[in-house]
């Protein structure tokens, strides 16, 4: 039977890690480590990895943090019984280094790699899964949602110098999947020709590999102010409740 996309016979799919960077310094957090900081009594990170255990899509899972964090998050691991988690290792200095430290740390054999933003524990394996398939076929995918708001380009003085239509934007989310090997490749030019892209989608369109989109999930938000902490939590509890 297949699941959004997933045909659920291993065997006919390529091997795919998950990298779940959790390297971040929580700069605006007020003093929470957002990684570790508590959601319906688990840790957010727990709740990410959780997800990508769940999936069956997914093989193996690499956590990539900071050094301080490398002993409590194997204790989350150890606690939850974690099976698919091989490795927890130091990220480096910026997020791209830790993309990259975690995708030279999977498995030789993994053809895919799904990179997740830590703080993001809300995804679901419906997300996952959906993005992994497409990815399968399309060599780079991600999730995404609509943009709500008008959206303005300004100059560095606040002046608006366009204004793109809505209709066409689109709001990018984690897992990121690509093929592991042309994902490596397309941060390495990066590096030669010093772009410092936001996120792993921008680095795979500046190798000139097309990027599609799947559907995200407007609950799939990443942990990024305290307030996003309240409204995850919320967003659990109304879970636990259907």
């Amino acid at each position: 039977m297949k699941l959004f996309g997933w045909t659920g016979k291993r065997a006919e799919h390529p091997i795919c890690s998950a990298v779940i960077v959790a390297a971040g310094s929580s700069t605006r957090m007020g003093g929470v480590d957002k990684i570790m900081a508590e959601l319906q009594g688990q840790s957010v990170i727990s709740h990410t990895i959780r997800a990508f255990e769940t999936a069956e899509c997914i093989d193996e899972i690499i956590a990539v943090t900071r050094h301080d964090l490398i002993a409590p998050i194997q204790g989350e691991i150890d606690k939850y019984g974690f099976t698919k988690v091989s490795a927890v290792i130091e990220g480096g200095s910026t997020r791209i280094e830790s993309v990259r430290k975690g995708l030279l740390a999977v498995r030789k054999d993994a053809a895919l790699a799904a990179i997740q933003d830590g703080a993001r524990p809300l995804v679901t394996v419906e997300v996952i899964q959906n993005v992994v398939a497409k990815a399968q076929r399309c060599h780079a995918a991600a999730p995404a949602v609509p943009v709500k708001d008008t959206i303005k380009v300004t100059d560095e003085a606040g002046k608006v110098t366009t204004t793109p239509a809505r209709e066409s934007l689109r709001a990018v989310q984690t897992p990121q999947v690509f093929d592991r090997d042309l994902l490596l490749a397309a941060w390495e030019k990066a590096a030669q020709d010093g772009k410092a892209y936001t996120d792993d989608c921008g680095a795979m369109e500046g190798l000139g590999i097309p990027v599609y989109l799947t559907e995200g999930s407007e609950e799939n938000l990443k942990i990024t102010t305290p307030l996003d902490l309240i409204l995850a939590d919320e967003i659990l509890k109304r879970r636990e409740q259907l």
